[in-house]
């Protein structure tokens, strides 16, 4: 790995390796390179990828993040395809692509001397794809209007900057097992309002393929971890239609407005959207004020219930900042099924709002436009289409269930095969869509098909 990040065509006095030890019984000894190379070292607490990450990202004094598995081989464009981008925007994560291949045969030496690309080395060499490349099929690159880019995400080869990293948290220390941290950490930067872009030519080559008991060890791994995910992740294609749960990141933050309202108009607007028929979600009482006395009552109603809090003193998007979807109510009364109507009539828009005849609003927005507005200064009507509602969407029953989540989700949150189909193939927009349909469906099928055969095999 190291000889292939000699190669670099970046400058080589323009970046620095840094290698993080994660808890060997005897400490690494910093190897032999003209690269510029710090070694640091974690405690063994487990699985501990996350935190090498975050430890990492610490002991680095540069602008630029680019994470890379000590196993992967990396062609010679690939840090400036990562680094071009982040040279251009400060708040954007690029994503590399690796496949895998086996190459017990080749040496460090060879690396290093080697004429032509690493892929002209491997060519005949049986490559196995990633299964982001499904998701990246199906979008056309992330060009399309799927609301799922961060299921493109490698943790393995991604690059972020130093301060944007920061702003989004760093990585979850909480995932101690193996698999699907970087889609939680890419969920978070895409709600932060960050440009996810895939990087065809930040590619590389993962040492060794997984025969049928290292699939079978990590479908059993991920079966745990889309668990876990499912409360960190509110998106119909991992959580499903929640069953009534509560998770840890709720889908959508209701903040309601009770500034110069009676402690019943407020107790009132609160019990209704509760029971507006949504349980996916988080309530906001906004009472305008510090008045613990006043506020009391409230407090006492909600108190013991984890999705309510009384007059908050941060704003809703520092208190939730990976929910969603952001909506704005006054104290009043609405019909049931509010929050599945105004997500209807959302749409793909970034932003909707009803004028009521009092002046006051109903707004819906997404919450990547929100911060993105924030950090750039301006309004999340110049990152896509803000519509105007008519206040019919505020009093019409709805019709189907609340949430219009995923029908037939299995027992983990993970949708069944059947509503992914239907769920891609409501995604399709002309001739072009249904093409990119087409080499979705073709290559989950030659996968589903090989999952199959090595299932049967293997009970034989």
């Amino acid at each position: 790995v190291l000889a292939t990040l000699e190669r670099q065509t970046y400058p080589r006095d323009l970046f620095d390796v840094i290698i993080v030890d994660d808890g060997s019984p005897a400490p690494l000894a910093p190897p032999d390179s003209p690269l510029n190379i710090k070694m640091i070292r974690q405690e063994d607490k487990g699985f501990g990828l996350a935190r090498a990450r975050n430890n990492g990202a610490r002991a680095s004094e540069r602008d630029i993040l680019i994470f890379l598995d000590c196993d992967i081989l990396v062609e010679d464009d690939w840090l400036a395809a990562h680094a071009r981008w982040h040279h251009a925007v400060s708040d954007v994560l690029t994503l590399g692509s690796y496949a895998d291949v086996d190459v017990d045969d080749l040496s460090a030496a060879a690396v290093r001397g080697r004429k032509g690309t690493l892929a002209d080395a491997f060519a005949g060499r049986p490559a196995d794809a990633r299964p982001n490349q499904a998701h990246l099929i199906r979008t056309d690159w992330l060009t399309s209007r799927a609301d799922d880019p961060f299921r493109a995400a490698l943790g393995g080869n991604l690059g972020i900057g130093a301060d944007f990293f920061r702003e989004v948290g760093g990585c979850d220390e909480s995932f101690t097992r193996w698999g699907l941290e970087e889609i939680e950490f890419a969920y978070r930067a895409y709600t932060l309002g960050g440009l996810l872009v895939p990087l065809p030519d930040a590619f590389g080559w993962h040492q060794g393929r997984l025969g049928d008991e290292g699939r079978d060890e990590r479908a059993r791994q991920l079966r745990t971890q889309r668990a876990k995910i499912a409360h960190l992740i509110p998106h119909r294609g991992i959580r499903g239609d929640g069953g009534g749960r509560i998770f840890a990141v709720p889908k959508y933050v209701v903040s309601i407005n009770c500034e110069n309202r009676s402690e019943d108009e407020a107790l009132a607007a609160a019990m209704g959207v509760l029971a507006d028929g949504e349980s996916d979600m988080a309530v906001r009482i906004e009472t305008g004020g510090e008045d613990a006395e006043r506020d009391a009552p409230l407090t006492e109603a909600f108190g013991p219930d984890p999705r309510v809090r009384v007059s908050p003193t941060r704003s809703a998007l520092e208190d939730f900042p990976a929910s969603p979807f952001h909506i704005r109510l006054p104290a009043a009364a609405f019909g049931k099924g509010l929050t599945a109507r105004l997500r209807a009539a959302l749409g793909d828009a970034v932003g909707a709002s009803a004028a009521l005849a009092d002046g006051e609003e109903v707004t819906i927005f997404r919450a990547w436009a929100l911060h993105r507005a924030r950090r750039t200064g301006k309004t999340p009507a110049d990152f896509g289409e803000v519509r105007a509602l008519s206040t019919s969407v505020l009093k019409r029953r709805a019709s189907a269930r609340a949430g219009g989540g995923l029908d037939g989700a299995e027992p983990s949150g993970y949708p069944s095969p059947l509503r992914r189909l239907r769920d891609r193939a409501r995604e399709i927009r002309g001739a072009r869509g249904l093409w990119l349909f087409a080499k979705w469906l073709a290559y989950v099928s030659r996968r589903e098909i090989r999952s199959r055969r090595s299932w049967t095999k293997r009970r034989r």
